[in-house]
């Protein structure tokens, strides 16, 4: 699918604020595909469709996990988490867009899981950092992520961490996975 094709999709889906992070994002991911050797085409769909499922109706979202058999405790976090398994799925039904390296990407940008490929960390990272997110501690990741993308990562996941954690708020466990990943590496490669 072209990429102009692939945006007027989205862009039907989005508020214009979302598409134009939608367009930071691809951008992005397109550089770190770049620095990374990975798939240039792949990660551009990933991008521009890893939010293609943002403004779903919370009830739609629901039938969609339901139906399809994603993990059913999705259900008990906050709703915000849902876009990114739902929308993996809806690109394939709704689209036509069926390839597993791009649902997976899409699927895990908002969670992120241990043993991310290349382009669900790309996709993970670019959506974390593109040039319109400004944050507490955005700008530390930016400075890694072309050296270490899997650090990079690691950060954006300890910071999404400690953020919910001040707001008494759930995190989703492939979000502690994740995180407690490089700590693991970390603590044998000590031993």
């Amino acid at each position: 699918m072209e990429r102009e094709v692939a945006l007027n999709i989205v862009k039907k889906q989005l508020k214009t604020a979302r598409y134009e992070h939608t367009k930071r994002v691809m951008e992005t991911a397109l550089k770190l595909a770049d620095h990374y050797n990975a798939d240039q085409k792949k990660v551009e769909l990933s991008a521009i469709f890893h939010d293609y499922a943002k403004y779903r109706n919370h009830d739609e979202m629901k039938r969609w996990i339901i139906a399809e058999k994603l993990p059913q405790d999705l259900l008990e976090y906050h709703p915000e988490l849902w876009h990114g398994p739902v929308g993996s799925k809806m690109i394939e039904r709704e689209v036509g867009l069926k390839d597993l390296e791009v649902s997976s990407a899409i699927y895990w940008h908002t969670t992120g899981k241990r043993n991310m490929s290349l382009m669900d960390q790309i996709i993970f990272i670019a959506d974390y950092i593109e040039p319109g997110r400004d944050f507490p501690g955005v700008d530390d990741v930016r400075a890694v992520v072309y050296d270490d993308i899997d650090k990079a990562c690691w950060m954006a996941a300890k910071n999404t961490i400690q953020f919910l954690l001040s707001k008494n708020a759930s995190i989703y466990p492939d979000t502690f996975q994740l995180y407690n990943e490089r700590i693991v590496k970390e603590q044998e490669s000590k031993n």
